[in-house]
């Protein structure tokens, strides 16, 4: 079972969804100035929180894998 609260957001995604999320905001004071503008506190808080609750409910990441722990340590060879 996937952890709730993990990060699953890459810093690319996240960059894009600050952006986008600001964009629409700004929108409830310069572009058509309604309400639906709210909507971009969606992907601004999912951006800077770095969690996205519909990622989780997919399965999906756009985060780096963590390097696999193998348990075998490196010798080094001199």
């Amino acid at each position: 079972m996937p952890k709730l609260c993990a990060v699953n957001e890459s810093t690319p995604d996240r960059a894009v969804r600050i952006v986008v999320g600001l964009f629409v905001l700004s929108l409830m004071f310069w572009g058509p100035e309604t309400w639906w503008a709210a909507l971009g506190l969606i992907p601004l808080v999912t951006g800077l929180s770095g969690r996205c609750p519909l990622y989780n409910l997919m399965g999906l990441s756009t985060c780096a894998l963590p390097a696999a722990d193998t348990g075998t340590k490196k010798v080094n060879a001199e």
